[in-house]
């Protein structure tokens, strides 16, 4: 059964460099959602960065872009306001831009699970108090 689902730096790194210690969890777990899987630019740009001496590991995240495999469908200017207030709530965890991203993402697609491997998932509300529904090593 596939899903559709919100991705996260971490797996989209994992999935593309075959030495990650996560490569066949994330690999697994690609295999288990439905193309295409969500994400924001800030996630895009995190991965292409911890990717940069991997080799074609830019290249990699822009063909699945190009391919349709990710999309991203979050406009920061369109979320500022709330993604400010995530940012605020969350300053002693403390949670980064594409963190504060993914949480506003779940709570506009609420029934796609967030694909990652940060803890700080279980500590994030989406609409203040209510679970993010995460899927990671952990969990699985």
């Amino acid at each position: 059964m596939s899903r559709q689902t919100i991705l996260d730096t971490g797996p989209l790194v994992a999935f593309i460099n075959p030495r990650d210690n996560f490569h066949e969890w994330a690999v697994t777990e690609w295999s288990l959602s439905s193309p295409p899987l969500l994400t924001c630019e800030a996630v895009i740009t995190e991965a292409c960065f911890l990717l940069r001496n991997v080799h074609r590991g830019e290249e990699e995240v822009m063909n699945l872009l190009e391919m349709d495999i990710l999309n991203i469908p979050f406009c920061l200017n369109d979320e500022v306001v709330a993604v400010r207030q995530l940012l605020t709530r969350y300053r002693s965890v403390p949670m980064s831009l594409a963190d504060a991203c993914l949480v506003r993402m779940a709570e506009l697609y609420s029934e796609c699970p967030v694909l990652t491997l940060d803890s700080d998932f279980n500590i994030y509300r989406k609409h203040r108090d209510r679970l993010i529904l995460s899927i990671t090593p952990l969990n699985t």
